[in-house]
């Protein structure tokens, strides 16, 4: 007698089979992403020790170069960055008549994540703390692109701690574009478990490179730039991933800050390049110098998002026009 026994019989098995060389696939890639990404990691730390020195500050290690001698002026970093964006040039021609304290915002570069938030509030309460541990009471405080919002946000939670303050391409007011695909993946738990660490291990260099040279245009990164920023600080998962959280709050963060934007009483000098596409001067700068009264913004003809390198004078004439505006003493001689 013939059997009677399903033909399909053995399909369950099979499919659980395919099921356990499915999860077994799943884990040897992460396996795999996660041994690379700790390589590039550990090569991008031996490649870029800390150029400062490191403090105790509120329970978090905050990381900060100081060089120069004269009135105390703090150097703020934008997004995906470290100390290092101000260490190529603009920091050593500042510390010719400035004592320049360049430090990296919490999870970024060298300095701790807080464990309290990422907010541009804690930011920069850690930052003014930072400031105040080395002897800076009252600096001027001078933020680029994100770190210009965390300027702003330190100007008005610590009036008492700012002598002027500098903007240099930063986002000050709501937009209307969102996030972002970049910026809503990684931020997403999901995105942060997974998308981080593939570009972590896997992103090519001459991508990286692409990116750094885009956020430069219409002027070129200057030559040897891309090599001293060093990139590969900020692709460690936990800068990426604080980066991202940090993008995510930065819009509700602002429309926050806005209506006080009237308390801010110290010399305001605000810096912005006609041609930068990624913060636009014309929804936050000129907005900003409306609010802030006896705010001077200059605007840089055909310049992007980067003026404290492609024009660099300029910026450091405005820093100088603060320090004179806050009378501080030898301040630009």
């Amino acid at each position: 007698m013939k059997s009677t026994s399903p033909r399909h019989s053995t399909w369950p098995k099979l499919g659980v089979e395919t099921g356990v060389i499915a999860v077994l696939v799943l884990l040897l890639a992460a396996l795999v992403t996660h041994l690379r990404a700790n390589r590039r990691e550990r090569a991008a730390a031996a490649d870029f020790p800390p150029e400062g020195q490191f403090l105790d500050v509120q329970g978090t290690r905050m990381h900060a170069v100081v060089a120069g001698s004269g009135p105390d002026v703090v150097l703020i970093h934008g997004s995906s960055g470290s100390v290092r964006d101000f260490t190529f040039s603009l920091m050593p021609a500042l510390a010719k008549h400035y004592r320049v304290i360049a430090i990296d915002r919490p999870g970024m570069g060298w300095s701790d994540l807080h464990q309290g938030g990422e907010t541009l509030a804690i930011q920069a309460r850690l930052l003014q703390a930072t400031a105040e541990a080395l002897g800076a009471s009252k600096p001027i405080v001078v933020g680029q692109s994100y770190g210009g919002a965390v300027a702003l946000a330190w100007a008005l939670d610590f009036p008492q701690n700012i002598a002027a303050l500098v903007t240099i391409s930063a986002p000050s007011h709501p937009w209307t574009t969102g996030l972002g695909a970049y910026y809503t993946v990684l931020s997403h738990p999901l995105g942060q478990a997974v998308a981080v660490p593939l570009l972590t291990a896997f992103a090519p260099d001459q991508k990286v490179n692409a990116e750094v040279e885009a956020v430069f245009r219409p002027q070129p990164a200057p030559t040897g730039y891309a090599r001293h920023f060093a990139p590969a600080l900020s692709l460690r998962r936990r800068s990426m991933r604080a980066n991202a959280r940090m993008r995510r709050g930065l819009h509700s963060e602002i429309a926050e800050m806005v209506p006080r934007y009237n308390e801010i009483s110290v010399p305001v000098e605000i810096i912005h390049g006609t041609e930068d596409v990624t913060v636009l001067a014309g929804i936050h700068s000129a907005k900003l110098a409306d609010d802030i009264e006896g705010a001077n913004m200059t605007l840089l003809p055909g310049i992007g998002h980067m003026p404290h390198h492609v024009a660099m004078p300029d910026v450091i004439a405005a820093i100088n026009r603060a320090a004179e505006r806050a009378a501080l003493r030898g301040a630009g001689k």
